[in-house]
């Protein structure tokens, strides 16, 4: 049995759910679009153009780290996405599945604007990629992350991810 546990990290346009569903289909894991969990008020809000607050994300960053726990307790891998823009909201997240890896998508603002432009149907507006890059703490080395630059191909970071998977240690690019 799989127990791998990732979050899928990195702000809006960078390539979560793609980076994240492909990488659940290689590991054969179930997998997670943490921004189904949102409840209606924070996506209202940030449709609205209105950047999320710390306590804005509290409940929703509780309940991704239950979802987390609860695959951790059943021995069960997950992978997830989720911004987890900030150092505080990754420990949230780490206190329900102590050895998750973060998979870091970084890059470009053109290109995560162009990306964000491009959506369609997606409620996260384009004026709030400033905010989440100025709110964005890169994962620390003792973090357990690697990292990625958006420019590569979804397919490329998935393989290397493959490539790295360990029980422990900590890598960034």
């Amino acid at each position: 049995m799989n127990s791998d546990i990732f979050v899928v990290m990195g702000v809006s346009g960078c390539g979560k759910s793609t980076v994240g569903a492909r990488l659940a289909e290689a590991l054969k894991l179930p997998f997670l679009e943490g921004d189904v969990l949102h409840p209606e008020s924070n996506v209202a809000r940030m449709a609205a153009g209105v950047a999320l607050s710390d306590e804005d994300r509290e409940g929703w960053l509780q309940a991704l780290a239950e979802r987390l726990r609860q695959a951790h307790v059943a021995g069960q891998g997950l992978v997830l996405s989720c911004s987890a823009l900030k150092r505080a909201y990754r420990d949230i997240l780490r206190s329900g599945a102590p050895g998750l890896r973060f998979i870091y998508l970084h890059g470009d603002h053109g290109l995560l604007a162009a990306r964000m432009a491009a959506r369609t149907g997606h409620y996260m507006p384009l004026s709030l990629l400033d905010s989440q890059l100025a709110t964005l703490e890169p994962p620390g080395v003792d973090e357990n992350a690697l990292g990625f630059e958006v420019a590569s191909r979804p397919e490329d970071i998935v393989a290397a991810v493959l490539a790295a998977r360990r029980p422990t240690g900590v890598s960034a690019s």
